[in-house]
């Protein structure tokens, strides 16, 4: 268990495809070996692209389930699941500091549990998910973000998961990537690194080669809330960076 007064990195992990919990591919070596690096956490809080909700909401449940929520896979991934404990008493300590609802009626979708099964395994962390409120702006985002830092000082490792590419309508499958694909992530990627946070939550002012990388947005506000969530300064590390499949990046980064 993590020490408490040790703080924990705060990471964006890019998940891609639901089918990279059954492969042992490039994506989850390189989550299995994030999960043996990163100091082990007291808990899990995941911000997962695929929980949008009206008003901010946490999972408060003991035993959070899995949730299979794609269609169109083999009947193996339906069959896996992620049982990890929840922790009703830190989703109180999280409903209080960021005003979130509790949440008994969700779970663990898949952007969170194909990443966890192979970070660990065992899936014995307590495991929560934060949702992104739709009506929230990317300022917004980012600043719910900032009211999450204080948790990595109890142990608490601040988990985001999307793609900063993410667009299933075009260019999906491309060999290379298409320009736009390279161009926004290569941008974002020194924005992430200079801290220029400014810049980022504006990136539907950017032109059109953002709107067509990050598209309908669910799968990049992850990455605002770990930036929120890290602190001025800190050492980021950047890992997994590439496109797949065309149009999907799997860049990801830490701080701390």
């Amino acid at each position: 268990m993590a020490n408490p007064l040790t703080r924990m990195p705060t990471v964006f992990v890019a998940h891609g495809s639901p089918m990279a919990a059954l492969e042992t591919g490039q994506s989850s070596q390189v989550w299995a070996r994030l999960g043996k690096e990163l100091p082990r956490p007291r808990a899990i809080l995941c911000i997962s692209a695929h929980w949008e909700t009206q008003g901010t909401r946490v999972t408060s449940m003991a035993h959070p389930p899995t949730i299979h929520d794609f269609r169109g896979f083999p009947p193996a991934l339906y069959d896996m699941q992620y049982p990890a404990p929840g922790d009703p008493a830190l989703a109180r300590e999280i409903a209080r500091e960021t005003g979130a609802q509790l949440d008994d009626g969700w779970g663990l979708d898949h952007g969170c549990w194909t990443l966890l099964h192979h970070m660990y395994p065992e899936a014995g962390i307590p495991v929560l998910q934060l949702s992104l409120d739709t009506a929230k702006t990317a300022a917004e985002h980012l600043a719910m973000g900032r009211r999450l830092r204080p948790l990595r000082d109890r142990g608490v490792l601040v988990l985001g998961s999307g793609n900063v590419v993410h667009n299933l309508r075009q260019g999906l499958g491309a060999h290379p990537p298409p320009a736009w694909a390279t161009a926004v992530n290569s941008q974002v990627r020194s924005w992430v690194r200079e801290g220029r946070e400014g810049e980022l939550v504006r990136w539907r002012e950017k032109g059109p080669d953002f709107r067509l990388a990050i598209n309908s947005g669910e799968h990049f506000l992850p990455l605002l809330y770990v930036l929120g969530a890290a602190q001025e300064g800190e050492q980021v590390e950047v890992f997994n960076d590439r496109l797949e499949m065309g149009s999907i990046a799997m860049t990801s980064y830490k701080f701390g």
